[in-house]
């Protein structure tokens, strides 16, 4: 199990976090079932001939279904995995789909990234060195994945179900990041 950001002390008062949440997932699956109902439909409608069901029905049948599935994903074993980053002055904290978190001050990471991937938003931290990770915990199951980039190995977290989400992310790392001279 992960550690909480509740549970770590922030590296400095002006902390801001980035968390996911299952609120946010559900709704979002949710939103995006009831817009494959209605698009399909009146598509099947007119296939079978109409089925001779109200508007309303069928939409009832729809939310029932869409909450349905929501919730599941959402509070599923992938939809629940806890992924947060916290920026502050002192540094980048950042623990991806229950990893432990790591602390990287911002004069050891070489470069941060948020980037599209198909429909998700990724981020990818890549340290200066990474001798000069500080992980918060070592007794659990280890650091964020890790992924391969131009400048060297990087931790890498799926920002899909964070709030606020990846566009407030990325305007904070421009304000925090120092730039590189």
């Amino acid at each position: 199990m992960s550690i909480a950001p509740e549970q770590v002390e922030a590296p400095a008062t002006d902390a801001v976090l980035f968390r996911s949440s299952p609120w946010r997932t559900f709704i979002a699956v949710f939103l995006l079932l009831m817009v494959s109902f209605a698009a399909v439909s009146p598509i099947v409608a007119i296939a079978v001939g109409g089925t001779g069901n109200p508007w309303w029905q069928t939409f009832t049948q729809a939310g029932a279904i869409s909450a349905v599935a929501a919730g599941l994903y959402a509070w599923s074993t992938r939809g629940a995995l806890k992924t947060w980053v916290r920026v502050s002055s002192g540094g980048l904290e950042l623990a991806a789909q229950d990893s432990d978190p790591i602390l990287l001050a911002w004069e050891d990471i070489e470069s941060v990234v948020v980037r599209r991937v198909g429909m998700r938003s990724v981020l990818d931290v890549t340290p200066v060195d990474l001798d000069r990770v500080h992980p918060v915990d070592d007794e659990g199951p280890g650091g964020p994945a890790m992924t391969d980039t131009g400048d060297g190995p990087a931790f890498t977290a799926d920002l899909s179900e964070i709030w606020p989400g990846p566009r407030a992310l990325k305007r904070e790392l421009a304000r925090r990041m120092p730039t590189k001279s």
